[in-house]
């Protein structure tokens, strides 16, 4: 099985429909999986209603499986390496990082440069369609 993490700046771009939407969808076909942290779906859900695109981003959201956002993920994500990823990015990062231990993925798809760096860092394969 092939698993793929997925952010909110990827998965933000299909949804407002921007112009990297044809090579995310197409990338994100190529794994039976995809998994995020289940902040994306407040992130993504919060950017579906700030444009009036709170269906869509459920459409998005209904395939994926969201991985909770537990005390150890927190923990973690307060001190995760390196220290210049942001907040809610380490969040993702500690995620996506447990998983990858957990021998359950080894790739994520983000645009985020800090995020591409601290998931080089642990190991993980980046991708960025465009």
């Amino acid at each position: 099985m092939s698993s793929l993490y997925v952010d909110t700046s990827a998965l933000g771009r299909v949804l407002l429909e921007e112009a990297e939407k044809p090579a995310i969808e197409r990338t994100l076909a190529d794994f039976t999986k995809r998994i995020s942290s289940h902040l994306l779906r407040i992130e993504l859900r919060r950017l579906g209603f700030r444009h009036g695109l709170l269906d869509r981003a459920d459409l998005i959201l209904a395939d994926l499986s969201l991985f909770p956002l537990d005390q150890a993920i927190q923990s973690s994500a307060e001190t995760i390496q390196p220290p210049t990823v942001a907040t809610l990015d380490a969040i993702h990062l500690a995620t996506a990082v447990r998983l990858a231990k957990d021998d359950r993925l080894d790739t994520i798809m983000t645009y985020d440069k800090q995020l591409a760096a601290g998931a080089r860092e642990h190991g993980l394969k980046v991708l960025s369609p465009k």
